[in-house]
């Protein structure tokens, strides 16, 4: 009989020990989602920091490295109605090369639709200056074509923005237009 009751003892504090081995795991598994979770919150708070302070630098670097009073920002659209398909652009200021864009039919697709490309942006002195526009495509009837126009403005202080419209050439159209 001693060594029934001995090993009833030992069996209820074994039960024990196990039940409360069970709780501690418990406890710390909940504890332990509990820290994941307030991790990931950390993270997504700290992600959302990082994007507002990268947009705050893309601002301010856009106003060091173009301040208003030289910046010339050119943007350029095709005519509305118009169905020939732009190839490639090439903007020259006072002789230099400046841009040069060669167009996706998504892109093309988006400007016959009325949209509008930032096609250069840049820093210029004050004064007169050159606008040279080259652009090439294919007709409505298929035919390869090339056209180019030069624009003379003067850069005073301020932001300067010049738009380029686009056209297919013929029918008294010259195919470039230029608007401030």
């Amino acid at each position: 009989m001693d060594k029934i009751l001995k090993n009833t003892i030992l069996a209820l504090l074994i039960g024990m020990w196990m039940s409360l081995s069970a709780t501690e795991v418990m406890a710390a598994t909940e504890i332990s989602n509990a820290q994941v979770k307030g991790l990931d919150e950390q993270v997504q708070d700290i992600k959302s920091e990082v994007l507002g302070i990268s947009t705050e630098i893309t601002r301010l670097e856009e106003k060091l490295l173009y301040p208003a009073n030289t910046q010339l920002s050119i943007f350029l659209a095709v005519a509305q109605g118009d169905k020939f398909r732009l190839d490639a652009v090439k903007l020259k200021i006072d002789g230099k090369e400046s841009a040069t864009y060669i167009y996706s039919s998504k892109e093309l697709e988006a400007l016959q639709h009325g949209g509008v490309q930032r096609i250069y942006t840049g820093n210029i002195r004050m004064g007169e200056h050159a606008l040279e526009v080259t652009f090439a495509g294919k007709s409505a009837s298929n035919k390869d074509f090339q056209q180019n126009a030069t624009y003379k403005f003067a850069k005073e202080a301020g932001t300067k923005l010049i738009e380029v419209t686009l056209s297919e050439p013929g029918f008294g159209n010259q195919g470039i237009s230029f608007k401030n």
